[in-house]
Order: C-alpha cells, then sequence, then structure tokens
C-alpha cells in the first residue's frame, strides 16, 4: 500500500543523501530512511535483550557427550 504525501525537505540534505547513498529518487530515498529507522530500532531492540535471558543449555550432553 502506498500514500501520497507532500514533504518540505532541506534541498541540499536531499541532494547529499542522494549522492552518498546512490539513490536515484526522492521517493526511493525516503523509503531507504524509513527501512533504516526500523532497522536500526530493531537492532537496538535485539541489544537491550544482551544478559536478560538465562540459558541453562548443556551443549555437550545435547549433543551425546555426557
Amino acid at each position: 500500500m502506498h500514500m501520497r504525501t507532500t514533504l518540505d525537505l532541506d534541498e541540499k540534505l536531499v541532494a547529499t543523501a542522494m549522492k552518498v547513498t546512490g539513490v536515484a529518487t526522492k521517493t526511493s530515498l525516503i523509503h531507504l530512511a524509513l527501512e533504516e529507522i526500523i532497522r536500526k530500532a530493531n537492532v537496538k531492540a535485539l541489544l537491550d535483550f544482551g544478559g536478560k535471558i538465562k540459558i541453562d543449555n548443556d551443549v555437550a550432553s545435547s549433543r551425546g557427550r555426557s
């Protein structure tokens, strides 16, 4: 599903972002930026789990190496 909208964007910022990413259209640039925001949020959520899950797993015995 797509949504048409009007945005007021800084032209220099858009031009620089398009240059450094190699993206050819403003629409593609906005999609890339939104995907990156979501990716970073997901990575942060995973990192926030660090050390909070305790797994009692004896790898040797699970592989039959008691």
